[in-house]
């Protein structure tokens, strides 16, 4: 009887000793949504991979989703980029897809691909209201980043870009919530045309797509829990 009880008190001992059980880190699901910018191109660069690579080394565990991929130097990465498609295209496009890709986390760049004649501040600003509906109907708790868009020094074409970082701005403040929020990033800030760009002038080159990635990185950082948090 004495036995039974130095081995049970020894028993819960071990158990008091011992360390909790190891908590899995939270792999937090991200969402890119853009044009050509956001997918990526042969002839120019992407944000995507440093993004990624920004995130790992600060600790958190992120995978992409999508149903685009894109080759990269660790392999495919998912998005839902479309290359010469604009912000109505997105809209539609997530109203159909939104609710099998569903994401802790929307970045949003769009905004480019239409002409200034047509003044589509808009349309592009209800196109953006949409995606965010779409993305909140898959996943009530998304954390929404939106960008003002990178400046453009094909003019006259895009020089509406300023009214409609400026649009986007208000519409981001009006619909954040508390449970969903919704984040401007600017990727305005210290982007030059002439020197971020490639000939086109449109589209960034690896400085440019690197301030993006740092710029997308920054707002992150600051929304989410610290790395390995339990979930």
């Amino acid at each position: 009887m004495r036995f039974q009880l130095w081995l049970f008190i020894l028993l819960i001992g071990i158990a008091k000793a011992a360390p909790p059980p190891a908590t899995p880190d939270r792999i937090w699901t991200i969402l890119p949504i853009g044009d050509s910018i956001t997918q990526g191109g042969a002839t120019f660069s992407n944000w995507r991979l440093e993004l990624c690579e920004k995130l790992s080394s600060a600790g958190w565990s992120v995978k992409y989703t999508g149903t685009q991929k894109s080759p990269s130097r660790i392999g495919n990465l998912a998005h839902e980029g479309h290359g010469g498609k604009n912000a109505e295209f997105l809209a539609k496009r997530l109203t159909e897809t939104a609710a099998k890709i569903p994401a802790d986390i929307a970045l949003i760049h769009a905004g480019h691909n239409h002409f200034a004649e047509e003044k589509p501040v808009p349309g592009i600003i209800a196109a953006h209201q949409s995606i965010i509906a779409s993305l909140r109907a898959a996943n009530p708790k998304v954390m929404i980043f939106v960008a003002k868009v990178i400046p453009s020094g094909k003019l006259p074409k895009y020089s509406y870009i300023p009214e409609l970082n400026n649009a986007i701005g208000r519409m981001a403040e009006k619909l954040n919530t508390a449970e969903s929020p919704v984040r401007v990033v600017d990727q305005t800030a210290g982007f030059d045309p002439e020197t971020d760009t490639i000939a086109d002038r449109v589209h960034p080159n690896k400085q440019g797509a690197s301030k993006m990635a740092t710029r997308w990185f920054e707002a992150i950082s600051k929304s989410l829990p610290p790395p390995n948090a339990p979930r």
